[in-house]
């Protein structure tokens, strides 16, 4: 690797993602409901399947929303699909790839608080039936490209062991995106070895993916799951990008603006290769960010930035870490040629919809799942019909909660001195005039609905892993070392 690969001016040290809890994500994709009769649902070709997901990508830093930061490829899927104005995630990494694997709110097994540490010895319980075990049980191809973040410390937890065919790509969550290491360490897979290997990591994820594809059988149902690491700290593009964005004064906006641009270029050749494979008119492309972008120091590190923050989620409030809109709303969208009607698909939706959703898509049966959250909103999603969500949980742990029910949104601070805090989104959806007071039933009733929650969640495992990093480390050893021993900034 030379200097003419990398961008020297690095934007700093990285992101602290470990606190906040999590609350979901109202997903898209999914059944056949729009077929009328078991003898058309029968008939119809079963799609193959692009998720991709973007990490820490702001609500407002994509063409389709107004952006300055050039998106072309996102932008034309949008246009040709399906944007999802109301799609909800968790508002941290972990969580929210829980959810989707899952259709089941991270709060039911414990992933509900923080994220997984690289010093950590836990993962998504292996009891969980996940979607690409679904998908591979009806004959679908499954591969995860990307970053996995869901389990490290023993391969039970790994992708190849929870139903993926291929995995590339690394196994934790914040890595440096030329070095392919966290803290020091090499995080970089194929399948099941390590492997070292040069180059800027948001390319080689979309070059394997367009390789794939391409020799990929047709007649085989595939799921490609693409996770990005952009635009996740540190920030890093190769110059050629950075340079696109001569206006942008601010070195750590302009950084990110280019690794948002070099995703948007690596998603454009990976929708080529389906189209050279001949596969393109079958396949459903659902797109969003894992939470929303980064608003918080403490997610970037101390010292990092002396100007603004790089993400912006504008119209709504805060961003990465956070129960408001602007942690937990993404910028979303789903495309399907003939499927999907083009326009606003203004529905909620949240990321546990879509393991319902894409299962009956594929004709896949979810009796091995636990109880799931998610629903089934096809209809929502591809003709812009009323979707069948009214509620969202946000999040539930021990130190705060949130709830959606109807345009009604509580956000309860647990921790001393407690708050509560109500906002009717439709008339408010930056959340900006809290009106707890003139509604104190509704403010009752949201609450109950959150203690009754909280009874029935699992502890968080994050808050184990913390306690015993704590205890285990010398009382010389400094707050930030703790993060290398099992709480980190992924």
């Amino acid at each position: 690797m030379t200097d003419t690969h990398r961008n020297e001016t690095e934007a700093g040290p990285s992101r602290r993602d470990v606190l906040a809890g999590t609350a979901g994500f109202m997903a898209a994709v999914a059944g056949l409901s729009a077929l009328a009769s078991p003898a058309r649902a029968q008939a119809a070709p079963r799609p193959h399947i692009l998720y991709i997901l973007a990490d820490d990508l702001g609500f407002a830093d994509v063409g389709f929303h107004g952006s300055d930061i050039k998106t072309p490829n996102l932008d034309k899927l949008a246009a040709t699909g399906a944007t999802l104005g109301q799609f909800y995630t968790q508002p941290m990494c972990t969580p929210t790839r829980a959810a989707l694997m899952t259709g089941r709110y991270p709060l039911r097994y414990g992933l509900q608080t923080g994220v997984i540490p690289s010093g950590a010895s836990y993962g998504l319980a292996t009891d969980e039936f996940l979607l690409p075990q679904a998908l591979k049980s009806v004959g679908y191809s499954t591969a995860l490209i990307g970053k996995w973040h869901l389990g490290h410390a023993k391969q039970d937890f790994w992708p190849r062991q929870r139903g993926f065919d291929y995995f590339y790509g690394p196994l934790v969550g914040e890595i440096d995106h030329y070095k392919h290491e966290a803290h020091g360490v090499v995080d970089w897979y194929r399948d099941n070895k390590q492997v070292v290997e040069e180059g800027y990591d948001t390319e080689l994820f979309g070059t394997d993916a367009a390789r794939l594809i391409g020799a990929h059988d047709p007649k085989t149902p595939l799921f490609l799951y693409l996770a990005f690491t952009a635009p996740h700290t540190p920030f890093q593009a190769p110059q050629a990008y950075v340079d696109r964005y001569p206006n942008i004064t601010d070195p750590a906006r302009r950084l990110y603006a280019a690794m948002i641009s070099a995703m948007d270029d690596q998603i454009g050749k990976v929708v080529a290769a389906l189209e050279q494979r001949g596969m393109r008119e079958n396949t459903l492309i659902v797109f969003h960010s894992d939470n929303g972008g980064t608003r918080s120091k403490m997610f970037v590190g101390e010292g990092a930035f002396h100007g603004e923050l790089p993400a912006s989620n504008a119209p709504y409030r805060d961003g990465k870490g956070t129960l408001y809109e602007g942690g937990t709303r993404v910028a979303a969208l789903a495309n399907w040629p003939g499927r999907i009607t083009p326009g606003a698909a203004d529905g909620v939706m949240h990321v546990v919809d879509m393991m319902p959703t894409l299962a009956r898509l594929a004709g896949a049966n979810l009796d091995r799942s636990k109880p799931l959250d998610g629903v089934d909103v096809w209809s929502a999603l591809s003709s812009a019909r009323t979707s069948p969500r009214d509620g969202v949980v946000y999040n539930v742990e021990p130190t705060q909660g949130a709830v959606r029910e109807g345009n009604w949104k509580l956000y309860w601070h647990a921790l001393l001195p407690p708050k509560v805090e109500l906002y009717d989104l439709a008339k408010d959806p930056s959340e900006t005039t809290d009106v707890a007071a003139q509604h104190p039933e509704k403010v009752a009733a949201l609450q109950a609905h959150v203690v009754d929650l909280a009874r029935t969640m699992a502890p968080p495992l994050f808050y184990a892993a913390a306690l015993k990093a704590a205890l285990s480390a010398p009382l010389s050893t400094p707050t930030g070392a703790l993060y290398g021993l099992g709480m980190e900034d992924d």
